[in-house]
């Protein structure tokens, strides 16, 4: 159960049960000059290519995680801005960092399976277990 971060009962005038819960705002708030520069990438790679298009490419984790590392790469070997992008390689860095991690997400989701009716009732009197599999005899 949530709890006020301020000790308030749940019926508590100005009570707010969002102890513990992830705080956006300080993600915006301290980073907003880097979101900034990440949102420039994303906005020329929309128009290179198409809006949100990056979420359907296939084996999108690996090819994400090779334009991260090129750009760093790039960044290391003394490259400060992509003279294609015309933008900083430490921006497209990040930009393809969360790239990745969106299509880590997005592929993780698709592995999620969903228990059927069956599997979710245990019957124990039929001597069954529904998590294993019969062997062809």
């Amino acid at each position: 159960m949530n709890n006020d971060p301020h000790g308030k009962d749940q019926h508590e005038a100005g009570a707010k049960l969002d102890a513990g819960k992830p705080r956006p705002g300080l993600v915006f708030s301290g980073f907003q000059r880097a979101l900034m520069e990440v949102t420039k990438v994303g906005t020329k790679g929309a128009a290179k290519y198409t809006e949100y298009g990056f979420l359907e490419v296939p084996n999108g984790a690996q090819r994400y995680t090779d334009a991260m590392l090129r750009h760093w790469l790039q960044e290391c070997a003394g490259e400060e801005y992509d003279p294609e992008l015309e933008e900083l390689h430490a921006a497209a860095v990040a930009w393809n960092a969360l790239a990745r991690l969106e299509m880590m997400l997005k592929d993780k989701e698709k592995t999620k399976v969903t228990p059927s009716i069956w599997e979710q009732e245990i019957q124990p009197e039929s001597g069954i277990n529904p998590r294993v599999k019969p062997r062809n005899v």
